[in-house]
């Protein structure tokens, strides 16, 4: 008869197929949620990193608020002010020349160039320069003017325009001249005339008049055409 081998005892302690293992069983009831009862966290196993957790979600960025100075693109800002146009000032009116210093030096006709030779000598004294003084005739021509004219004109009208020295001409001179000093020489000639080159000389003047002999211009009245002209002072003998 064949022998047949003995068949292996089953230990009861062993389960069969389909049947979980104690450790198996174990494992899924400590990892299965118990009903009605808390959830027991189970730490991880060496070597296995935990599942990341994700974290809150960052709220998304507010909008800066808008400046108040700046202005909206939809808004038209406002427009500038037109730079105002300044006004044209009035003119200045020009400047009025000082007034001329008007003086008089009594004396007859006869005498009249001897005072006015006397007048030259105290400006000339006082520091007035040659060149700045013009003494004008109203009758005879002056020696110095006869000097003069006996070089020629053209050298006589020379020395008016170098203005170097005492020049000497007569009342009615019609050429530009100006100086500072003038001195009228009343030594003849009617009295209508003296009174007209007297408002001539007071164009030919800058500064100051002075009239030797004649009548006192003061107590006549200002000439023809010299309105507006300072009251005569009479000269200290």
């Amino acid at each position: 008869m064949p022998v047949f081998p003995e068949e292996p005892e089953i230990s009861e302690s062993l389960p069969g197929p389909g049947v979980p293992s104690p450790r198996e069983s174990d494992a899924q009831a400590l990892s299965a949620p118990a009903t009605g009862g808390a959830t027991t966290a189970v730490p991880p196993a060496a070597g296995v990193a935990p599942a990341p957790v994700p974290g809150p979600r960052p709220a998304p960025p507010r909008p800066a608020p808008p400046r108040p100075t700046a202005a909206r693109a939809d808004r038209p800002g406002p427009s500038p002010r037109p730079n105002p146009i300044p006004k044209p000032s009035p003119p200045r009116p020009a400047p009025r020349p000082a007034p001329v210093e008007v003086r008089y030096v009594p004396a007859a006709e006869a005498e009249a160039l001897d005072r006015a030779d006397e007048t030259v000598d105290q400006l000339l004294e006082s520091g007035r320069d040659p060149g700045a003084v013009l003494v004008l005739t109203v009758g005879a021509a002056h020696p110095w003017q006869q000097h003069e004219l006996s070089f020629g004109e053209e050298r006589y009208w020379a020395q008016l325009a170098e203005g170097g020295d005492v020049f000497y001409a007569d009342a009615g001179l019609t050429r530009p001249a100006r100086r500072p000093v003038v001195v009228l020489v009343v030594n003849g000639g009617p009295a209508d005339r003296a009174a007209a080159v007297y408002a001539k000389a007071l164009q030919h003047a800058e500064a100051l008049l002075v009239v030797c002999g004649g009548a006192d211009p003061a107590a006549a009245g200002p000439p023809p055409g010299a309105t507006g002209t300072p009251a005569p002072r009479r000269l200290p003998a």
